[in-house]
């Protein structure tokens, strides 16, 4: 391990995060991925791709790699006990996206509330969690202000805990 791994890299969560508010910490380690995309025209598309999951920076964030053919990004995902709930943000290089949203669990789902760049309102949800899969559903509002569009499905498999 080079010293920049060895100084980003965290065995667990800071203790400064409450247990009970620790809902990305089950993430951890690498997820095969089942890729599903929705243009606005209904068009879908379908690929793999990986997930990877770890503790960064003392334990006080949760980063992840996405890769997806022609496509990655990573995500930083942070605690803020002012809002009591996490700061993520989202960084695809390649595009030059990049999203910030607010999570919580939301019974037993874990919702991310943000906006695309243009300002439409966005949620993505982790649901159907279990100790070795979850599925990763990312929606749009439409411009009716009620019904929401999906945009991308990630159903994962956990390959390394």
């Amino acid at each position: 391990m080079t010293t920049f791994e060895m100084a980003l890299s965290a065995p667990g969560r800071a203790t400064e995060i409450p247990e009970a508010s620790d809902v990305y910490g089950w993430l951890i380690g690498s997820w095969d991925l089942e890729v599903r995309r929705f243009g606005a025209d209904g068009a879908e598309y379908r690929g793999s791709g990986a997930v990877h999951f770890a503790w960064v920076l003392e334990g006080r964030i949760v980063q992840d790699v996405w890769i997806m053919r022609n496509t990655y990004g990573m995500t930083l995902r942070v605690w803020d006990p002012a809002i009591d709930a996490w700061r993520v943000n989202w960084i695809n290089p390649v595009t030059g996206a990049r999203t910030e949203l607010v999570g919580r669990r939301c019974g037993q789902d874990i919702v991310q509330i943000g906006t695309h760049a243009d300002g439409r309102p966005i949620r993505w949800i982790f649901t159907d969690i279990a100790p070795d899969s979850f599925r990763w559903v990312g929606e749009v509002l439409e411009a009716d202000g009620k019904s929401w569009r999906p945009e991308a499905e990630f159903r994962a498999q956990r390959v390394i805990s």
